[in-house]
């Protein structure tokens, strides 16, 4: 349909965003300036909690099972395994993002926006921001960080009780064990993006040997891990551990300024670079609100939304834009983002990056992980 059709059958409409709720910038964020902005639209946006992003892919499966066509989830914030399983599933509505006018602003050969952690996109999710995993130091008591991934393992041991990750399959734990993968395998030329079972056998008893020599060097000797990133942020700011690390390391301006982590806290730059990758709006097929949460999806896109969304103290999100493709006074604003000691620019962030492994390495690596580390402790 044309978009202005869309925009009329948008309004009245209540959207239901379901996303992860442990997120309280990004809680507030959406509360604060998303739904005021998305009401001047004519659409009431409505945030739902999940503890997990899977929690909403399951209610959107069991719905597509009972023929619903107006089910309780109108948009999802999605990426990787979930986006992958529910498009294998049929769960997401496709052939829609082309249309949305904001997508003008994106650069179509961004391999970031056209690939989710090796499923195509294909038009079924809208991108809402960019993300590299990083690590995260305390000068003040790792004066001489370093350089690359092995390194971060080899201080680590020369450091005991000073470094751990969170357990698979939370997230950030998951995706630190697919960096020890392709640092234990020589490299990301030497792990094949798309997962088979040969060379998950060849290459993960070095990636499990490591990470067990690893674990008695670990806070709490390897005998506990935590459980969620934010723990691992907790004993960061405790001062229980020197390093944490995060997906979302634009956050960490505001978290310094707050008083939450220590004066002191700054990046990690590899020499060998990190894992990148980008986050989504995808809108379910069993979505009766299908206008509404385009205009929402289209809205979040939005030179204005994506500046704010920036905002260290808003949420501190890396923009999904081409930032050439905007007018100059929009570029400028962005240009203007306050600059930090604490945080290097996206460019220097992205520095050598790699995209993430296919979906299907997650779940392996987790189950793996459980078997032959945390088993053995």
């Amino acid at each position: 349909l044309p978009w202005s059709e869309i925009e009329e059958q948008a309004q009245g409409e209540t959207v239901s965003l379901w996303m992860y709720g442990g997120d309280e910038q990004g809680n507030a964020y959406v509360d604060n300036v998303l739904t005021p902005a998305a009401a001047e639209e004519g659409v009431t946006l409505r945030r739902v909690p999940v503890e997990d992003t899977t929690d909403a892919v399951n209610r959107i499966l069991s719905e597509r099972q009972a023929d619903v066509t107006d089910g309780e989830v109108d948009l999802v914030w999605v990426n990787g395994a979930n986006f992958g399983t529910g498009k294998q599933a049929g769960a997401w509505l496709c052939g829609w993002t082309q249309n949305l006018p904001n997508m003008d602003f994106t650069d179509p050969e961004d391999p970031l926006l056209s690939s989710d952690f090796g499923v195509p996109v294909d038009n079924c999710e809208a991108p809402w921001h960019k993300a590299q995993f990083t690590l995260v130091y305390n000068a003040a008591t790792v004066p001489d960080p370093p350089t690359t991934f092995e390194g971060v393992l080899d201080w680590a041991q020369a450091n005991p009780g000073r470094f751990t990750y969170p357990a698979p399959p939370d997230f950030t734990g998951s995706v630190f064990v697919r960096e020890a993968l392709v640092g234990t395998s020589g490299g990301v030329e030497e792990v094949p993006a798309a997962f088979d079972q040969d060379t998950y056998d060849r290459l993960t008893p070095n990636l499990f040997d490591r990470l067990n020599e690893l674990a008695p060097s670990l806070w709490r000797e390897g005998t506990t891990y935590p459980q969620s990133s934010s723990e691992l942020d907790a004993l960061y700011a405790g001062g229980q551990v020197d390093m944490t690390m995060t997906y979302g390391p634009a956050t960490l301006p505001q978290l310094v300024a707050d008083g939450t982590y220590p004066p002191e806290t700054r990046v990690l730059t590899l020499d060998d670079g990190t894992v990148g990758n980008a986050s989504f709006l995808a809108i379910p097929s069993t979505s009766g609100k299908s206008a509404a949460a385009q205009v929402v999806a289209n809205l979040a896109l939005s030179p204005e939304q994506q500046l704010a969304k920036a905002m260290p103290d808003v949420w501190g999100q890396f923009t999904v834009l081409d930032v050439d493709r905007l007018t100059a006074a929009d570029r400028a604003q962005f240009d203007a983002l306050p600059a930090s000691t604490v945080l290097p620019s996206y460019e220097e962030l992205s520095s050598n990056a790699h995209p993430e492994l296919s979906a299907d390495w997650v779940s392996p690596l987790d189950e793996g992980w459980r078997r032959s580390v945390l088993a053995g402790q």
